[in-house]
């Protein structure tokens, strides 16, 4: 491990010891009875055979006997209990991962949920560790000193053998000599233990990053194969198979990925196994030549040989411990990164007017933009404003910009050049949160949750019944509605409440709608709200769009020309740049665009 290893690790680690402080003191009181529990036993067998050797009674020795009988049942059972409630903990620190990283996402600028770079780097955070990054450093760092504990205890313990029979006699000297030469031996050994466990390691997370990428993936189609909506068209569509073969194919790398690295695991573990061995060998030797010359007793023996094997053991385990602390600090650091993602977007302060008579004016000044990462621009140069209270139609072939200006709009993206106004004001200077609750948005790609009809339409627990009721019904539920027994407590599917209600795409979209008239906002954006509605519905729509809107002021995108002819001012763009505004009668005067669009769709409104 680097300092930069050590960085991660412990920034992790302070931020543990400041929401959970009891763990941390349980998984350092869990180290140190994890590591003196074996000596208790060593140390007692090595006393009863000396004491058996010398022919002391047998009163004494059972006594003894059960004093350390007694003392080690009191370290075990307190050993079970705090094992116990540390491993409890170990299951809530991944709901904290989990509670952490849900919120970087509901918080992070909206550019990041669309790069892929990103959401892997999430899947990597997340998906390594069965306990979740928290508890896969507290597994480590509980090891890593029950280890240095143990291997402090066995030298005490061992430190007479080393010098026992004087250290400038001849034999002493010899002792001395045998003992270092002994010790160097087992450091050899533990430094290779640890070279190929951080050399396994890092070859791990190699492989495990070539994974990522097929993770985030299968996390994709868990999600899609578990929707009701989804299984729809799978099933309809013929997509079964095609997605079904995707999926094995997934399988199929996953497996071959995960074979590979269980085998570097068995690899690493034949290794762990055989450098102790071999310690093993040369601390026995060492020990029966050691009481050969009578330098040490037959008691003395049992207790340093056990306490030298347990010291190779725990130096290996150390070895081992070092290589997966290695990978906490890059789980640690992915984590991290994801979590201290930098806001990109300007954080502003200004407070938004309150205005009752909604006189706000947006402008547009030589906009333009470009999707980070990318060289082409979607919006050139884009100078408009838009008139106080009237409805604004947004038309054009697909991707000519429609979708990206209404993101610039709402700032879920910065301008690259150029700078939009509010009221006179760069939007960036506005407070985020004031600036959004300004626009009330349905969105063409639209979610309505599985949480009861009342707080979809309040986006929010708390419900002014009377309001959303209100809503439902200018939006076109009324009819719904009264079939409904829990009225706004009805679930919106079946995900959570077998009593839910599952509703067709038509009657999701008037909810969409429905929330956006809740929110009461000065904008309204519309962006296709009548897709998935029947023609009389649609039409129920547009006649009662007058009063849904209020004298507001309303974006509206759609590719059904005819939809627009309700609107005073009608946009269209082509290449991020709008090329003809105007009412319907006079562009459809024009030559242009919008005049081709009509002509290819006015067979349809004859």
């Amino acid at each position: 491990m680097n300092r930069e290893d050590l960085k991660y690790i412990w920034m992790l680690f302070k931020e543990i010891a400041s929401r959970e402080k009891k763990i941390v003191v349980c998984t350092f009181l869990l180290s140190i009875l994890e590591a003196i529990l074996p000596y208790i036993t060593i140390l007692c067998t090595g006393y009863l055979v000396d004491g058996i050797y010398r022919g002391e009674n047998w009163e004494t020795l059972l006594f003894y006997t059960v004093v350390a009988l007694t003392i080690k049942l009191f370290f075990q059972i307190l050993h079970s209990r705090v094992e116990e409630w540390f491993n409890q903990k170990l299951d809530y620190t991944r709901i904290l991962d989990e509670e952490q990283l849900n919120r970087q996402s509901l918080s992070m600028d909206y550019e990041y949920l669309e790069d892929t770079d990103v959401q892997e780097l999430r899947t990597r955070a997340l998906a390594r560790s069965f306990y979740g990054i928290r508890g896969w450093l507290l597994l480590q760092t509980k090891d890593f000193f029950h280890h240095i504990l143990s291997v402090l205890t066995a030298v005490v313990i061992i430190l007479p053998m080393i010098t026992q029979g004087g250290v400038f006699r001849k034999t002493g000297a010899f002792s001395l000599c045998a003992s270092l030469l002994l010790f160097l031996v087992i450091g050899v050994l533990v430094w290779g233990n640890y070279r190929a466990g951080i050399y396994y390691t890092r070859k791990s997370m190699k492989m495990l990053d070539e994974l990522d990428g097929i993770h985030n993936k299968s996390a994709y189609y868990l999600d899609m194969l578990s929707g009701i909506e989804s299984q729809k068209d799978l099933r309809i569509n013929g997509q079964k198979g095609m997605i079904a073969k995707d999926v094995d194919t997934l399988f199929e790398a996953s497996r071959k990925g995960e074979w590979r690295i269980g085998q570097m695991y068995i690899k690493r573990q034949y290794l762990g196994v055989t450098f102790p061995g071999i310690s093993g060998l040369f601390i026995y030797l060492f020990a029966g030549v050691k009481a050969y010359l009578g330098q040490i007793s037959i008691g003395d023996v049992v207790t340093y040989t056990a306490s030298i094997v347990r010291l190779a053991k725990s130096a290996s385990s150390l070895a081992n411990c070092t290589g997966r602390l290695k990978s906490v600090a890059d789980y640690a650091r992915d984590y991290i990164n994801y979590r201290d993602l930098e806001k990109r977007k300007q954080q502003g302060t200004i407070p938004v007017e309150k205005r009752r008579d909604n006189r706000f004016q947006i402008d547009f000044e030589h906009v333009s933009f470009r999707y980070p990462g990318t060289e082409a621009y979607v919006i050139r140069d884009l100078t408009l404003s838009f008139v106080i209270g009237e409805k604004m139609a947004i038309v054009g072939r697909n991707g000519s910009g429609k979708t990206t200006f209404i993101k610039l709009l709402c700032r879920l993206y910065d301008v690259t050049e150029g700078c939009i106004k509010l009221n006179g004001i760069d939007i960036r200077k506005y407070d985020y949160q004031e600036y959004c609750a300004l626009f009330a948005v349905v969105f063409q790609d639209f979610c309505i949750f599985a949480f009861p009809l009342g707080e979809n339409i309040a986006s929010g627990s708390t419900v002014e019944k009377g309001r959303a009721l209100d809503a439902l019904i200018r939006a076109g539920l009324k009819d719904r509605l009264g079939e409904l027994a829990g009225e706004l407590e009805t679930y919106v599917g079946r995900e959570f409440c077998d009593g839910g209600i599952s509703f067709s795409g038509g009657e999701k979209q008037k909810m969409a709608i429905a929330r956006a008239i809740y929110k009461d906002a000065p904008f309204v954006i519309m962006d296709e709200p009548t897709a998935a509605l029947d023609p009389l519905a649609e039409c129920d729509v547009y006649a009662g769009f007058d009063k849904m809107v209020g004298k507001k002021t309303a974006l509206y995108i759609s590719h059904r020309l005819a939809s627009c002819r309700f609107c005073e001012d009608i946009l269209v763009f082509d290449k991020g740049q709008v090329v003809q505004r105007g009412s319907h009668e006079d562009l459809a005067g024009q030559d242009g665009i919008y005049r081709e669009l009509w002509n290819a769709q006015a067979q349809y409104y004859q």
